[in-house]
């Protein structure tokens, strides 16, 4: 298995915690955030990783190669010249995943119980582009699927906001999911990025802008317990999930 970790972001929301330190390598519970990521993914069969840098890129860099990348393969994929969000950035890595096989996309600060292996081994079955990890757990913003578990639209229950342009919501037929921030990308999903999609993109506004070509579908996991490490209030949280977890 192959993996993405997304670990180029300012961590803005973590200040001051990430002024002199990149986001990733926060510590949680003592370790930081990168190695649970990477000793998941690892846990889940990935042998081959690419990390994406841009704050503090040279940081994660040395963290790596002080740990002997933890046994795997590791690529560093490098945004220090223009951060590229998580569309461009995947567009950025394309040429580490060459082939058929998919690869498992992971935000650095996200922590959960899911089995990845499992979410992994539904995408290969599944015939989608992308598979997206998704929970009926409350939020502001939703990812609106049909009855097949395939991406239609996007809501802010908040505003009333909808994607893509002109999608007209309807509560009688799609039914509300949560997204994770892990997903499984197969590399057919490469021949939706053309032109348009050039340098800085969200990966979730390509999503919705391509599935009515693209097969993009969703991995329901009710019960699903994951954490967004998001703020320096929520750290505590991240430890004590990571115990409850062990």
């Amino acid at each position: 298995m192959k993996a993405m970790i997304f670990a180029a972001g300012l961590g803005t929301r973590l200040k001051p915690l990430t002024d002199h330190t990149p986001k990733a390598l926060v510590p949680v519970n003592g370790r930081p955030m990168l190695e649970h990521v990477i000793l998941k993914l690892k846990a889940a069969g990935c042998t081959e990783a690419v990390v994406n840098v841009h704050h503090f890129g040279q940081q994660i860099i040395d963290f790596l190669h002080a740990n002997q990348n933890f046994g795997i393969t590791i690529h560093i994929s490098d945004e220090r010249n223009e951060l590229l969000d998580t569309g461009g950035g995947i567009k950025k890595a394309s040429s580490f995943f060459s082939g058929t096989a998919p690869f498992l996309v992971h935000n650095v600060d996200i922590l959960s119980d899911v089995d990845l292996k499992a979410l992994y081994d539904f995408h290969l079955q599944s015939g989608n582009d992308a598979t997206l990890l998704v929970s009926p757990r409350e939020t502001s913003r939703y990812l609106l699927f049909d009855t097949n578990i395939r991406l239609c639209g996007w809501l802010n229950k908040l505003t009333g906001q909808t994607k893509p342009a002109g999608f007209i919501y309807r509560h009688d037929i799609y039914n509300e999911y949560a997204f994770s921030g892990i997903h499984v990308v197969s590399p057919s999903l490469f021949r939706y990025m053309d032109n348009q999609w050039e340098g800085k993109f969200p990966i979730m506004d390509f999503y919705l802008q391509t599935c009515k070509e693209a097969r993009i579908g969703g991995y329901l996991v009710t019960g699903l317990q994951l954490i967004d490490i998001g703020k320096p209030d929520t750290l505590a949280q991240a430890a004590a999930f990571l115990k409850r977890m062990s």
